[in-house]
């Protein structure tokens, strides 16, 4: 990282020795371990804005924009094994032709727990997380005396399983269950345990145009990854306890940890339907997740899990703190959360239930808040006493494993690489019979892989005099300093041409060199003002990586724009800049963009079309397709899926 800001700094230092003092851009890349504050907007006309925004992007960037086709569910419910008060079934059904979710549908029996005004019960979705077996946990001995030693368990069957425990509780108070399996863990065996959660590298031969796998380039660029197919299953489970015919599809309710947690405040990012969420030990100011399940290419760039999670309001939302990630939450985020939910007129329908005193959990303590929560929220109205905990008698792994003699599990083509090469498939011939004929869901994805609008881009520009360079021509004045794009912290080293019978017109040129060129000269000689720019990190074509061991573009493009996008971005600045300037605001903009920025001209003539007084673009064989790796220049998350730049020069009005 520090040669990358060494080689931009050296670069650009020609052009303006004090151009990159305030670029921020030139830091080390921002990754899954920084500081992700949030300040909720100002105005409700802003958040409105905003959050369809956000929403966008949490979609386009799961695979989710278009949302994929529901296919049949095809469900399987087996199994049933009958406690006192409630019963556990198996179920499996199809998130996608052939791709199976597995896990426990707990429901209380006749007479158990709070029923509502339609006769129908309350449903609870609960992904498990990040615990050892998954749905099949089971502590140790030693594990369980902690627990109990430290108040964090109160009986030896929750402690052995915290899983288990809350399902049973949540079915006695009369909620119908669905505990379901993250993609690797459990019954969830199609696409395993090391590629789901603990990919490390590149497989090489997977990165074909019609035949590619998880975390190759390939895959980012149709926007697939293991977190969007997870959040995926979240909808399909969604689906599948709705679809219950005992269960009150207006009265539901998600609530997981850890990873589990992740998946709770995401459903709820890209799904109005729940009534109540209770996310635990996740949503922090600090680490986003660290799992290659909890990230995404273009996921969280500029945004954070605090403002994911504000996506929900004003609905009711849970928030838990332990001694992890989270302890901070109280003072950093937690109060921006609650002062938002009340402006948005749902005060007291967000809380945190804060206990630093316990390390990463859903322990009992934990649970006992969730309980309260939604009963409130789910309109079980109980009892206060009913809300507490009683022992229970585990289930073992082979009364929950779905797959039995009867009910065998995947095999064969439908299992590992097969499976997972085929699911990819559909998802990518899904999206592209959706995407035909829909330019305007392609350009609402477009804008999400590129990262900016020009609304977005700002007007608040600094171009201090001190910092420029003149040069008298004769026929025209050549200005040389950076413009400072405040609303984001980024300089954009320019060289301006001012012709002295300046007709009012300007011409954003993008060629590479950001020098004057006879085509830029011939420009300044009719009368238009020309505006010249390297654009950022000049002679840089590899894409810095953020350091992790495990090869997945997420890690970076999660949290970072690529080289070829913060071009654009300096391109958009250059365009408002002349626009908007305050003392000589252009009558007119053109931009024109020749050989290396041909294709960063396509980009920028996309974006900026409605304010540009016209474009010409030559023409380029670029393709982001033929990236070969996460650091080649062409290497964009999301633009093969959108039609690559044959079909955002469509966009973009160009010939």
């Amino acid at each position: 990282m520090k040669l990358f800001a060494i080689l931009c700094v050296a670069s650009l230092a020609a052009l303006a020795p004090r151009v990159l003092a305030a670029d921020r851009r030139l830091d080390p890349p921002k990754d899954l371990d920084g500081f992700f504050p949030w300040a909720p907007p100002a105005s409700p006309e802003a958040w409105t804005a905003r959050k369809s925004r956000v929403r966008e992007q949490t979609q386009a960037s799961l695979g989710l924009w278009p949302l994929p086709a529901r296919t049949p569910l095809r469900a399987v419910i087996h199994g049933l094994v009958e406690r006192d008060d409630y019963t556990v079934e198996r179920v499996f059904f199809e998130s996608a032709p052939g791709f199976y979710v597995t896990g426990s549908l707990y429901r209380p029996k006749s007479g158990v727990g709070g029923v509502g005004v339609t006769g129908r019960r309350a449903g609870v979705l609960s992904p498990h997380g990040h615990w050892p077996g998954g749905r099949f946990m089971e502590e140790g001995e030693a594990g369980v005396k902690r627990e109990l030693e430290t108040g964090a368990e109160v009986f030896a069957e929750a402690a052995r399983s915290p899983l288990q425990a809350r399902c049973v509780h949540l079915a006695r108070m009369g909620c119908v269950v669905f505990h379901y399996d993250m993609l690797g863990y459990a019954d969830s065996v199609q696409i395993g345990m090391e590629v789901a959660h603990l990919f490390k590298s590149q497989r090489p031969g997977l990165n074909g145009p019609d035949d590619w796998g998880l975390f190759s380039p390939r895959a980012e660029g149709w926007f697939q990854s293991v977190m969007g197919l997870q959040t995926w299953n979240s909808i399909r489970a969604l689906d599948f306890l709705s679809s219950l015919p005992e269960v009150d599809a207006r009265r539901i309710g998600v609530t997981g940890a850890s990873g589990g947690g992740t998946q709770t405040f995401l459903l709820g990012a890209v799904d109005d339907r729940p009534a109540a969420l209770a996310p635990a030990v996740m949503v922090s100011t600090a680490m986003q997740g660290g799992c290659t399940c909890e990230n995404a290419s273009g996921l969280r760039v500029g945004t954070g899990n605090i403002e994911l999670a504000a996506l929900w309001a004003p609905k009711p939302m849970l928030l838990t703190s332990a001694n992890d990630w989270t302890r901070e939450i109280s003072s950093k985020g937690f109060p921006e959360l609650r002062g938002h939910w009340e402006r948005q007129g749902g005060p007291g329908r967000i809380a945190l239930h804060d206990r630093t005193e316990f390390g990463h959990n859903f322990n009992a303590p934990s649970r006992a808040a969730m309980y309260a929560w939604f009963n409130q929220h789910l309109g079980l109205n109980l009892p206060v006493h009913t809300l507490v905990e009683k022992d229970f008698r585990r289930l073992s792994q082979a009364e929950m494993t779905v797959w039995t003699g009867e009910y065998p599990p995947p095999s064969g083509e439908a299992v590992g690489l097969p499976l997972e090469k085929r699911v990819l498939k559909w998802w990518r011939e899904d999206a592209e019979t959706q995407l035909a004929g829909q330019p305007e869901v392609a350009a609402a994805g477009w804008r999400v892989v590129l990262g900016r609008t020009v609304e977005e881009t700002g007007r608040n520009f600094g171009w201090e005099a001190a910092a420029v360079t003149k040069v008298d021509h004769g026929d025209y004045t050549e200005h040389r300093g950076p413009v400072v794009n405040l609303s984001h912290g980024e300089e954009v080293p320019c060289t301006f041409l001012y012709p002295k019978n300046w007709n009012g017109d300007v011409v954003v040129w993008l060629d590479g060199s950001g020098m004057p060129s006879p085509g830029a000269l011939a420009e300044v000689r009719a009368g238009r003002a020309v505006a010249l720019s390297p654009l950022f990190a000049p002679g840089i074509d590899r894409n810095p990586l953020v350091q992790n061991p495990r090869e997945s573009a997420a890690y970076t493009y999660g949290y970072n724009h690529s080289l070829f996008a913060r071009r654009v971005h300096d391109a958009l600045t250059l365009i408002e800049f002349c626009r908007t300037r305050d003392q000589y605001p252009a009558a007119s903009v053109r931009l024109i963009a020749r050989g290396p920025h041909a294709a960063v001209g396509v980009a920028t003539a996309f974006l900026a079309r409605d304010v540009l007084a016209g474009a010409d673009v030559e023409p380029t064989d670029f393709l982001f397709a033929e990236a070969v790796d996460f650091q080649d220049i062409r290497f964009l998350p999301g633009a093969i899926k959108y039609g690559d730049l044959p079909v955002l020069r469509r966009l973009a009005g160009l010939p």
